[in-house]
């Protein structure tokens, strides 16, 4: 009897079982990815949100010398867009360092953490609030960034184990051969950017079922507009300076503004309870055993390879394109030709071709790795050409096609940059 107790189960299979297990560890990993994307995709989409929404009101000149009289409003924001803009460029100094004090996933939680922080701090606008949050958002975009994408990297590379589990050098921990884990990171960048792509129309929800109920038509904002496009110097000049046509009451500001923090709080929370970690604890040892010193000259010694230094220019550009289509395209194009208030679809419509246009990636897996870089940088390159040479006219609706065209074939173009990088 106690050997039918403590000897082996008649129906076990030792190797189905096997099979079973690195399965669940599989499904876990693909949780681990699509969790880190919705949680990046409801931070930015947050993040970009608020600041849209803020920006606009605070424009109005009723709406600042009614509701922030005496605190110049336009200073504070100047200063938090230079917060949010400068301050990234020292990331290089202190990223590598943080990451490897707190680990990819905390460092994660932490960046999103001070997002939500940037969100709370607009519950009450002061400089001594605004701009502090600001200069964090500029500290935390990087390790935000590199941690994130550090984590979609190694989750590939977990995955490989996991499929692989009966190769020597898997059972061993021993380093992959070169290459064996790209078709996985492929796919798993692919499935980050799907989401993150989003996160652009999950930024104008405020302004679609909010900020539009108070704004003024184009006759009125855009009656001083004479020029659009390249015609125009500056931007957007002659814009009105009154867009509300009625002040929001504090009380719906206060909602709305408690909508994004519940949506940042959500984004932590699924960083925190939803993404496993992404070294094992022997793996984690090894790693903070490394100096201070070597850690902190990390991002120098990458750029040793030549492969980075030639992305280096590709890296600043995938910056500036979205600043692009995000200001300039969408004010000295869109909103000059259609208004304030279709602001929100031009990006939306940006946002969704981006996010569908990323799966584009995927063929990556059968074409050279440079095809994506390529063809994106000939879509922008087309499209700049383009813009260049037309200047719509102002407040003319029937423009609003070829507006949404450029605007789907430069989500087109990003999706590809980005993916290609990546």
């Amino acid at each position: 009897q106690l050997d039918d107790f403590v000897g082996a189960h008649p129906d076990y299979n030792e190797e189905e079982e096997e099979q079973k297990y690195f399965r669940r560890k599989r499904l876990g990993v693909v949780k681990n990815v699509l969790a880190a994307s919705l949680a990046g995709m409801l931070t930015y989409g947050v993040y970009l949100g608020l600041l849209q929404m803020q920006l606009i009101l605070h424009y109005d000149e009723t709406y600042r010398e009614v509701k922030y009289s005496n605190i110049q409003l336009e200073d504070i924001d100047r200063k938090v867009l230079m917060g949010i803009n400068v301050t990234p460029v020292a990331a290089l100094l202190y990223t590598p360092v943080l990451i490897r004090f707190f680990g990819t996933k905390w460092a994660m939680f932490l960046a999103v953490g001070i997002y939500a922080l940037f969100v709370s701090s607009n519950y009450w606008e002061r400089y001594y609030t605004l701009v502090p949050s600001a200069v964090a958002i500029g500290v935390a975009i990087v390790p935000l960034w590199a941690s994130m994408g550090n984590y979609i990297t190694r989750m590939a590379q977990k995955y490989y184990e996991y499929v692989n589990y009966k190769e020597e050098h898997v059972q061993e921990q021993q380093r992959a051969p070169r290459g064996a884990c790209n078709a996985y990171i492929v796919v798993f960048q692919t499935i980050f950017y799907v989401c993150f792509h989003l996160s652009f129309v999950c930024a104008q929800m405020p302004m679609l079922f909010f900020l539009n109920n108070y704004l003024y038509q184009l006759n009125h904002t855009l009656s001083g507009v004479k020029h659009c496009g390249t015609l125009s110097h500056g931007t957007l000049p002659g814009f009105n300076t009154t867009v509300l046509q009625s002040l929001p009451r504090s009380v719906n500001l206060i909602i709305v503004e408690s909508a994004l923090m519940a949506a940042a709080f959500l984004a932590m929370l699924m960083v925190l309870v939803l993404c496993g970690s992404a070294y094992r604890p022997t793996e984690e040892i090894d790693l903070r055993s490394i100096g201070w010193g070597n850690i902190f000259q990390l991002p120098f010694k990458h750029m040793r390879d030549y492969r980075l230094r030639h992305l280096f220019p590709l890296f600043i550009y995938s910056g500036f394109e979205v600043l692009f289509v995000c200001t300039g395209f969408s004010l000295n194009y869109g909103v000059c030709a259609l208004g304030l208030e279709k602001l929100a679809y031009l990006l939306m419509a940006y946002g969704l071709s981006a996010s569908a246009s990323s799966s584009l990636a995927l063929c990556m897996l059968r074409l050279r790795r440079q095809v994506p870089l390529l063809a994106g940088a000939v879509v922008h390159a087309a499209l700049l050409v383009t813009l260049f040479c037309w200047a719509p006219e102002p407040r003319y609706l029937h423009q609003a096609p070829l507006l949404y065209s450029i605007a789907v074939l430069w989500g087109l173009g990003s999706a590809l940059n980005k993916t290609g990088i990546s």
